[in-house]
């Protein structure tokens, strides 16, 4: 299957990001487009998906966008990692759980590279380095076209989720790879890109 490649080197505004994304989706589903696989990074910026409560939003003064994605409020801000997906469900399996577990997997298979021991919680979705989570997950689903992904923390300022409350867990149990490892950080996005692209041949 078709599946383009798109890395970002500037910061790329969220709002512009998921404009770009319902596109591509429409394009998809008209048959017009191929699946898409971006990574790209954000300015600071706090999204809400569509389980948030306004409990979890800490500091009033936060501009916070509302997304059509699954989860909770979350945090995106350089140094962070995003895989964004677009992909017809309708040529593979039809099968929400398995795309979820082959992006799981390749989150986990990117932070062995950095001897990290990445695990995923099927009570809190994402992956967690023992209680701490270091990176998210969020899935839509449209006439099975899955969109949305995954962001992994990098090197990114861990301070402002402390205005939230990130996924609906404790803001203190949130980590990054640079907390985690010595390991020098070198071409993440030639890692990750040939990551998922090997694991979601299988979905």
């Amino acid at each position: 299957m078709t599946l383009e490649v798109k890395i970002s080197k500037e910061l790329v505004p969220y709002k512009s990001a998921f404009a770009f994304l319902k596109r591509r989706v429409d394009s998809i589903k008209e048959h017009k487009n191929d699946d898409l696989l971006w990574i790209l990074e954000h300015p600071l910026t706090f999204t809400s998906g569509l389980r948030s409560k306004e409990n979890e939003l800490l500091d009033k003064k936060i501009k916070l966008i509302k997304t059509n994605r699954g989860g909770k409020i979350t945090l995106h801000n350089p140094g962070q990692k995003i895989i964004y997906f677009a992909i017809d469900l309708n040529k593979r399996k039809k099968d929400i759980r398995n795309l979820v577990n082959h992006i799981e997997k390749s989150i986990i298979e990117f932070l062995k590279l950095y001897k990290i021991i990445g695990l995923a919680n099927k009570d809190n979705i994402g992956i967690w380095v023992d209680d701490r989570k270091i990176a998210a997950i969020g899935i839509r689903v449209t006439n099975w076209v899955a969109y949305h992904g995954c962001s992994i923390n990098i090197s990114n300022k861990l301070e402002p989720y402390k205005k939230i409350v990130p996924c609906g867990i404790d803001n203190t149990k949130v980590t990054s790879v640079v907390n985690e490892t010595n390991v020098k950080i070198r071409n993440i996005e030639i890692k990750l890109k040939n990551i998922f692209l090997k694991n979601l041949k299988n979905i």
